[in-house]
């Protein structure tokens, strides 16, 4: 058994969990944020990812123990009260979602995508780090619109934030 304590959507977590606990299940289980749902249990479909230290991560390949000490966010903690994130907004707009399964998994690696492009994205990069996000409903079309949306609309806002400042 292990001792784990994290920072979990901005509230401090621990417990005492078996050293095979994954991180999808410790989330879902122990803590019941059932947002980050279980797919393949492979790491192939990507329904499973967070952020963990800011990062997408798969949490069906992480151990909870881990992941201690780190700050996770899943897609529960994205929005700020019933302000949707702007990706999420952004899939709400453009139709980015149709049974809704993978919908978080891609949302978070979305989020991880425009942080580590903050200069924008083109349709191929988007298509390209989805690789790892299987979706069985949409085509992708309308993810990479709404991506390619949420992109320039965070863009757009850091800009004017940028002006304020100065």
């Amino acid at each position: 058994m292990s001792d784990v304590s994290l920072m979990v959507n901005g509230k401090r977590v621990s417990g005492n969990v078996e050293d095979r606990t994954l991180l999808v299940h410790f989330l879902r289980e122990n803590l019941g944020l059932t947002g980050t749902h279980v797919g393949c249990d492979t790491s192939q479909c990507g329904a499973c990812v967070v952020q963990v230290d800011g990062r997408a991560v798969k949490s069906c390949t992480m151990l909870v123990a881990q992941a201690s000490g780190s700050t996770i966010v899943t897609i529960e903690g994205l929005a700020n009260g019933a302000e949707l994130h702007p990706v999420q907004a952004a899939f709400k707009e453009h139709h980015g979602l149709q049974c809704g399964f993978c919908t978080p998994g891609m949302i978070m690696t979305a989020t991880d995508m425009i942080a580590r492009h903050p200069e924008g994205l083109d349709e191929a990069t988007v298509r390209a780090e989805l690789d790892g996000n299987i979706c069985r409903c949409t085509g992708y079309h309308n993810i990479v619109k709404a991506i390619l949306a949420a992109s320039q609309a965070m863009a757009k806002g850091a800009k004017g934030r940028a002006k304020q400042a100065a």
